[in-house]
């Protein structure tokens, strides 16, 4: 059997697992995180990524008890793999299958047409800011790497002050210029932002429960202003004005390249839809379409396991803030994307994989630096010194793309 067709088999079989997952956690969840703490990594190719409902957070009518049983499946799953499907969000499947249809339907333009709304450097006579906008295949940078995607980004919107760019009049400096909508589909901007506000609410919901799960003590009202407070509620105050990213991305399936081999030729290992990597934010909220075996998650042996989509789950993952936060408690994970094409929905008549993921991230000002009982009981020094999100998100967006040449921040 070839290196492919192996990693197809494994990923039909992890992908029944994880609907017994599903039945098995629902019915018994105190034997699930259980099992997640004591044999994590098995669990995890037994059963795939846990599945947490996420529902107790957005109902305040809820109990504690049910709660504290959210809040004990989410340190589990960070702890031992920084990733997790989500259910209980509230986001109607029929939206999420929308998002992903309009997608779908903006990658199907011409090239022209996608273009009308093109990424470019800040600093430039095209007025970008090197981050909103679409990128053409190749654009997008993982490792050093050309990815073989195409894509949308989107972020909040600039609320400070707009300054001129270093080509002067009509130039932006980076992440200051306006959204980039494409015309087409008519209906897309609409959905979208009303998609923006129904998962801004569950990121809220979400970092409300990671900081009940890190029991860092009950929140006091009197430090609703103070970002600095290290209760239950820090993460909820450092994300109150969540500078979010949103991407639109397609990958198209990776050609059949192969290499010798001692036993004959495999497909080219170096080939990646989306190298391996960290996301840079806070929490990742990742809607997919039902193509699977594409993205990959690291588990803590070194092994690649299948993220496959469960319909109507968002898959999350946590990125690098909350690892710093957590001075490494929980750990941003590895993953990467390859689609191959080669079984599935969508990729079994060559069409590309479409994903639509939300960066719920740190305020753009938010200072984030480990705290300190995670550091106390982490046993080592802090990770990190501490600086704004917006700073390291700068020196993300300047590394992101191929092309870019400037450095007007």
């Amino acid at each position: 059997m070839a290196v492919y067709d192996m990693d197809d088999a494994l990923s039909t079989a992890r992908s029944q697992h994880v609907s017994k997952a599903q039945s098995k956690q629902s019915s018994n969840p105190t034997t699930e995180i259980s099992e997640r703490y004591n044999r994590p990594i098995a669990a995890a190719q037994e059963s795939g990524l846990p599945i947490i409902d996420i529902s107790s957070y957005l109902d305040p009518n809820s109990s504690l008890e049910a709660r504290q049983t959210t809040a004990q499946a989410i340190n589990a799953a960070c702890v031992n793999y920084g990733f997790f499907y989500l259910t209980g969000h509230g986001v109607p499947t029929a939206k999420l299958d929308e998002i992903i249809d309009l997608a779908r339907q903006f990658f199907a333009l011409p090239i022209e047409e996608k273009n009308k709304i093109k990424r470019y450097d800040a600093g430039g006579p095209e007025g970008g800011d090197s981050a909103r906008g679409y990128q053409g295949l190749g654009e997008n940078v993982t490792g050093g790497l050309q990815d073989m995607q195409e894509a949308i980004d989107f972020y909040r919107p600039w609320s400070g002050v707009v300054e001129q760019g270093d080509g002067g009049p009509g130039t932006r400096k980076t992440l200051q210029g306006p959204n980039l909508w494409p015309e087409k589909p008519v209906s897309l901007r609409a959905e979208y932002e009303a998609y923006i506000a129904q998962v801004t609410t569950v990121g809220r919901a979400l970092v409300r429960a990671m900081g009940v799960a890190l029991s860092l003590g009950a929140a006091d009202p009197d430090n609703a202003a103070d970002g600095s407070a290290e209760d239950e509620d820090v993460f909820a105050r450092n994300c109150d004005e969540s500078f979010w990213v949103m991407r639109m991305i397609n990958y198209p399936p990776l050609s059949a390249s192969v290499v010798p081999a001692a036993n004959g030729t495999h497909q080219d290992p170096g080939q990646f839809s989306c190298g391996a990597h960290t996301d840079y934010g806070c929490v990742t909220l990742l809607l997919a379409d039902p193509t699977p075996g594409a993205l990959q998650v690291q588990l803590k042996d070194g092994t690649w396991l299948p993220a496959d989509p469960i319909r109507g789950a968002f898959v999350v993952n946590i990125g690098d803030m909350i690892e710093r936060w957590t001075n490494g408690m929980w750990k941003s994970t590895m993953h990467r994307v390859i689609h191959r094409g080669d079984g599935g929905v969508n990729g079994a008549q060559g069409g590309g994989r479409v994903s639509v993921p939300f960066f719920f991230e740190p305020n753009f000002d938010a200072l984030v630096r480990p705290l300190g009982k995670c550091v106390r009981e982490s046993g080592r020094e802090s990770v990190h010194g501490g600086s704004t999100y917006g700073e390291h998100l700068l020196t993300k967006v300047f590394s992101n793309f191929y092309y870019s040449k400037r450095t007007d921040w």
